[in-house]
């Protein structure tokens, strides 16, 4: 049976940070546990968070992240730690440039490049946040499981219910008979309470967050559920272009241009409430048919 007490949104969120910050073992090793989301593959939106925290933790406070291109190389076991040793690649006049490794049983499962930059203001531009409702239009993911009743298992609704982000859909493909639809998708999401101003734990956390709903999205034009497929993310770019919140609500307006040879290509831009463009990302995942 589920649990029918609900957690309080500050405990899921200090849970998050907590689960983030990684135990300091040297001047450039780090080690954190891991928490199942769906499986005991470790979700890849840790692995981003994590290897993110321990790369910022050997760079001045004065440089921010801007970008990050990552690998996923084999699934992490959640029974057991991940190590994280991190290369000093460069220190420049402007730029830091830093390379991570994510360790399980002495193989690498995970590697990451990450660049940092100095303050420097110049030109300016952007493109257009779509036009969609406003989160206030929408139900939270946890609203609408709500709604299906029997239809989904108590335990995806548990899974929804403890998650530290929350999210609202802006389109609702019918996740039982579902309809060939164009690569496109469009969701709101935010950290469920109010984080520390620490602009590194919202880069950490949009991190964490900006590995759902990618694959799904090169899923839309081919009338497939999850059961008909095996999704499992290969690689992910990251780049952070203004300062944001993460504990407000942002917008990830997400397609796929292309799925071919069993994996998917997708791209997904993430805006605030006001329009500005604040990151932007890219993954190609496998996408491959079950049967």
């Amino acid at each position: 049976m589920v649990n029918q007490k609900a957690p309080r949104s500050m405990d899921l969120v200090q849970s998050l940070i907590d689960h983030l910050t990684l135990n300091r073992i040297d001047s450039n090793i780090f080690q954190g546990t891991s928490k199942e989301v769906s499986s005991t593959r470790v979700f890849g939106g840790q692995v981003l968070a994590q290897a993110l925290h321990a790369v910022s933790n050997t760079v001045d406070q004065d440089r921010t992240i801007h970008s990050m291109h990552a690998y996923f190389i084999l699934p992490g076991n959640t029974a057991d730690k991940i190590t994280y040793i991190v290369d000093r690649t460069r220190d420049g006049g402007s730029f830091t440039t830093r390379r991570v490794r994510g360790i399980q049983y002495g193989k690498d499962i995970f590697i990451m490049a990450a660049s940092f930059q100095k303050d420097q203001p110049g030109l300016d531009h952007q493109i257009d946040m779509p036009k969609v409702p406003f989160p206030e239009e929408l139900d939270t993911d946890q609203e609408l499981a709500a709604k299906v009743g029997d239809l989904i298992s108590d335990k995806f609704k548990e899974m929804i219910r403890v998650r530290p982000i929350e999210f609202k859909p802006v389109e609702m493909p019918d996740i039982f008979t579902p309809i060939k639809s164009k690569p496109f998708q469009h969701v709101w999401l935010r950290a469920k309470g109010t984080l520390p101003d620490d602009p590194r734990i919202h880069q950490q956390v949009l991190a964490y967050a900006s590995d759902y709903n990618l694959l799904t999205t090169a899923m839309r034009p081919h009338k497939v559920t999850l059961k008909d497929v095996q999704l499992a993310s290969l690689d992910h770019a990251m780049w952070f272009h203004r300062p944001f919140r993460a504990d407000d609500w942002l917008l990830y307006a997400l397609d796929s241009p292309s799925t071919s040879n069993s994996r998917g290509f997708t791209r997904g831009n993430i805006f605030d409430q006001t329009g500005h463009l604040v990151a932007s990302v890219v993954q190609e995942g496998l996408v491959r048919k079950t049967s």
